[in-house]
Formats: C-alpha cells, structure tokens, sequence
C-alpha cells in the first residue's frame, strides 16, 4: 500500500486487523492507551463462534494457536431457576462450534503474532481531527501527535475517533452488572462450584440475572445483572466493598444460597459495570482515510457476539485493504458495506428479561 495503517485501540479488533495487514505485508502501527499489555486484568472467557470470530482467526493465520488455548469443556451450559432447579444440563460435546479462551490469552497470542514496535503503549488519544484530503492528525496526551492517511478507529464504546464520522454516543441500556470471582472454587466455594457446573451458568429472572462461567485455575467469575438507573447505583457505596456486596445481594433475597453465594462469597470486591449501547443500526456516510471496526461502531447490550464481530470487522477490513491496495476508499467502502448490516442484525438480536422456562423456550425457538 502507499500509506501505512494507523489503528487506534490494542483490543480485539484493533489486533486482528493489525495481524491481518501485517500477513499481507501492508505497514501498521497500534496505538494502545494502555501502559503494557498487562497493565489491567484482561476479562473473563470469550466462546469465539466458528461463523465470525473463528473466520477472522483463519484470516490471520492462527487457528493452530487459538487450539492451543482453547478451554476443553467450557461449552458446557445449565440454566437454574432462582429457588435452584436445573432446568437445562447441556454438556460439551465438543460439536458447539463455540470454544470457549481467556480474553487475554486471546489478545496475547495476537500481540505474539506481530512483529516488535507494532503496538505503542501508553499513548491515550486526546483528540482527533481532519487535515483534508483524507489525511488526519491524532494527538495524544503526552503532547505527541501523529498524521495519517488512514485512521482505524478500534477504542471501544468511548471511541476518540468515532467523532470524525458520527455525532451518535452511547446511552445506558438500563442494565448494569456486577462483576465478582471467586477462587479455588471446587474446594472454597463447593456450592456455588456445582452450581455452576463445567462450563456457563444462567440463572435469569426479569430484571435480576446471574451469568458465571467456569475460568481456568478453577475460578468462578460471576456476572450479576440488575435493571435499574443509574441514580440507583450511584446510592451505593462501591468503594465499601461489604456494603455494595450486602446491597446487591438483597435484591436476589429468596433465590438459592448457592446461586447468591456467586454475589455474597465473592473473593474480590464487587465491581460495577454499566452497559452502554449506540443507537440501532448505527452508521455513517462515508469519510476518506477514516473508518470504524468493533465497539466503536456498533456498541451494543452483551449478547456474547461482541468480540466477535470486532474481530470480523478487523479481518475484513484487513482483507479488503489488501485486496485494494492502491485504493483505500474503495476497500473501506467495501468494508462498512459488509459491516453495517452485519452488525445491525447481530445487535439487534438481544436475549430478552425472563425467567428460566421462558428462556428455554427461547433458545429452542431460535435453533429450530
């Protein structure tokens, strides 16, 4: 290509299409707000789905070493009722197409994949704008800047560089989650360790929800959901760790002891996670030498596609620049035109509030 490739954001996405242009030999550089890839806790488990997330790892020419990473029997599934009844004991059979990795294991086999310098740490974007011609200038919050002819957005629901091609912001869903862990769990916490089972549990109800998979080193991670606006969570002292555990455990007041235990037992301080979304269908007109891929463009409620679809965006972003190397605004064209209607159905297709029997009959109705 006769420009090199500025990526901003070292998650998922940003990596994928970093490894991808990279395999075809077009020049690209990371810019990472981050201070070093093990700077903060990289999250919980990741099912990579052999119709998205899998095809952008063949993209990149790393399925042997996604193999090597995968989590056996992680595709397990229960769902509870809140008194404690397994309703659903769906096993790994290993045909789910959906194997489950650490996010940072994930990101770190693609951070291996690229060659040394790629990715610049600790470089926080403090604003972008437009030069003309398609070229841009990212300045940083170190006083540095940088001038491109092809800006990749990939930083995330609170994207620096979503500002060039879209006034859209995210908004509160009216759900937030919080997230807990709980160690060693078969011998500490052996209750909860059942419940949970070998893989992903769910225990929903309208309005309050428990989501905990099975990490390695035998650690339970919990995601406790709970329907209410912000105002409400901002009555709670997080920063008193027993209080906020005590609060959010009343509101699940009456469900199971070993489902409560995932929020009461919790070996780590309860943490508060608010869920964004942009707006459905978000997209934009077409901007030269600029475009989107991931959260950035199309932040949405968790419905487990999100790294996944960020990582499809960035493999055929990556494909399509390399497929037009001598014109950008016909790859990136050719790419938002795949992506916005990609997106626009997968985020579109939320898992609703219910108890447990109706989400049974849900999920049997979509695989009919």
């Amino acid at each position: 290509m006769p420009t090199s490739v500025t990526i901003i954001g070292a998650g998922l996405g940003g990596l994928t299409l970093a490894r991808v242009l990279h395999v075809h030999g077009i020049p690209v550089t990371v810019y990472e707000a981050e201070s070093s890839p093990s700077a903060r806790a990289q999250g919980g488990l990741l099912d990579i789905h052999d119709y998205n997330g899998q095809l952008a790892l063949k993209a990149a020419g790393l399925m042997d070493e996604f193999h090597a990473i995968v989590l056996e029997g992680r595709q397990a599934m229960r769902v509870l009722d809140r008194d404690g009844t397994v309703l659903l004991d769906q096993p790994d059979d290993g045909m789910g197409g959906r194997p489950e990795v650490q996010r940072g294991d994930l990101r770190q086999v693609l951070l291996d994949s690229l060659p040394a310098g790629t990715v610049q740490w600790g470089h926080k974007v403090s604003r972008t704008r437009a030069l003309g011609d398609g070229r841009h200038e990212v300045a940083f919050a170190d006083g540095s800047t940088v001038v491109t002819s092809l800006l990749v957005g990939a930083d995330g629901a609170w994207s620096r560089v979503r500002p060039l091609l879209s006034t859209a912001t995210p908004e509160y869903i009216g759900k937030s989650v919080v997230e807990t862990y709980l160690f060693d769990a078969a011998t500490r916490h052996p209750a909860a360790a059942k419940a949970v089972g070998g893989g992903m549990l769910i225990a929903p109800s309208p309005g309050r929800e428990i989501f905990a998979h099975r990490e390695k080193d035998d650690t339970l991670h919990a995601y406790v959901g709970v329907s209410e606006p912000q105002d409400w969570f901002a009555a709670i002292d997080f920063a008193d760790a027993a209080t906020a555990t005590a609060r959010i455990a009343q509101e699940f007041d009456g469900w199971a002891p070993e489902l409560t235990a995932l929020i009461t037992d919790s070996d780590v301080a309860p943490v508060l996670r608010p869920l964004y979304a942009l707006p459905a269908g978000h997209r934009w007109d077409r901007v030269p030498g600029v475009t989107l891929l991931g959260d950035a463009a199309h932040l949405s409620a968790p419905n487990g596609e999100g790294a996944n679809l960020a990582m499809l965006d960035g493999a055929e972003l990556g494909e399509a620049l390399a497929a037009h190397p001598d014109d950008i605004e016909t790859a990136l064209t050719e790419y938002e035109q795949a992506m916005f209607p990609r997106s626009a159905e997968t985020t579109a297709d939320e898992i609703p509030e219910m108890d447990a029997h109706g989400l049974i009959e849900w999920f049997t109705e979509k695989v009919q």
